[in-house]
């Protein structure tokens, strides 16, 4: 199996070497894993691509890239240049140090690097390690995402929804913040809203006077709806989301074609 890896925190992220030894042990001793990773960290672009602008590329080492863009542009840039056109089969992207869990989803470069793999037609996987109490401060803080990541992708490659012809399912996946000996296994979830939570923006004054401002997350320990993703994984559950590219709000279509005609 040829993989290929990529992240939001970029190339020299420690989540990022936690999914290579992932990867490596999914594509087995026959198999490849080709790493191209964002050279600086890109959290919070989301599906951004760098359409306007060139991207530069480095090979740091055998089947080891970094790239000036994003993860959408790291999985662009891994099939069709490093890979000269020779598809993998499987995206990776993360693991990604803190949730994109509920509407960190929609911010979420290590996302942005799974959609565009399932863009591509690829199967895909996203891979975040939620921080809290129980493990932000600990020795390993990735140590869910070290016990149960193999497994998790495994398990998602054999019974995942890979095929149609329209936009293709890929695969968000939250482990817990708790340590890996305390995960209590998978549990398939939707897509939550943490109640009352907004991002939102922070102005502070440089020692030169100018102003400039600091996007901030809202509160990570408000749970949402229960069963949703953020919910089972405060509750000590793997949460694995099935997604697609598709924004139509589908239930909205036919009360609006009513209006309008």
């Amino acid at each position: 199996m040829r993989i290929l890896v990529t992240n939001d925190d970029g190339i020299n992220a420690p989540g990022l070497k936690v999914l290579e030894a992932i990867a490596a042990e999914i594509a087995g001793e026959e198999g490849e894993v080709w790493v191209v990773a964002p050279a600086f960290e890109q959290s919070g672009v989301g599906h951004m691509i760098s359409y306007v602008h060139p991207t530069m590329i480095a090979e740091l080492a055998p089947r080891r890239y970094a790239a000036e863009g994003s993860p959408a542009d790291c999985v662009l840039a891994g099939i069709y240049h490093v890979l000269g056109g020779e598809r993998p089969d499987l995206v990776l992207s993360g693991v990604n140090r803190g949730n994109n869990a509920a509407e960190n989803a929609l911010y979420s470069g290590t996302i942005g690097g799974a959609m565009e793999g399932a863009l591509q037609r690829l199967p895909s996987i996203a891979l975040s390690q939620y921080y809290g109490p129980d493990n932000a401060r600990s020795a390993d803080p990735f140590s869910a995402a070290r016990a149960w990541g193999v497994e998790t992708v495994r398990r998602i490659l054999a019974h995942g929804d890979w095929g149609g012809d329209g936009y293709t399912t890929f695969y968000n996946v939250n482990f817990p913040p708790v340590p890996g000996e305390a995960v209590k296994g998978l549990r398939a979830a939707p897509q939550g809203l943490r109640p009352g939570v907004f991002h939102s923006v922070e102005g502070m004054l440089s020692p030169g006077g100018r102003r400039f401002l600091w996007v901030r997350g809202g509160d990570q320990t408000v749970r949402p709806a229960e069963g949703s993703d953020a919910a089972v994984n405060l509750d000590g559950w793997v949460s694995v989301t099935p997604m697609r590219a598709d924004l139509t709000a589908h239930d909205a279509l036919d009360p609006l074609e009513a209006a309008l005609t």
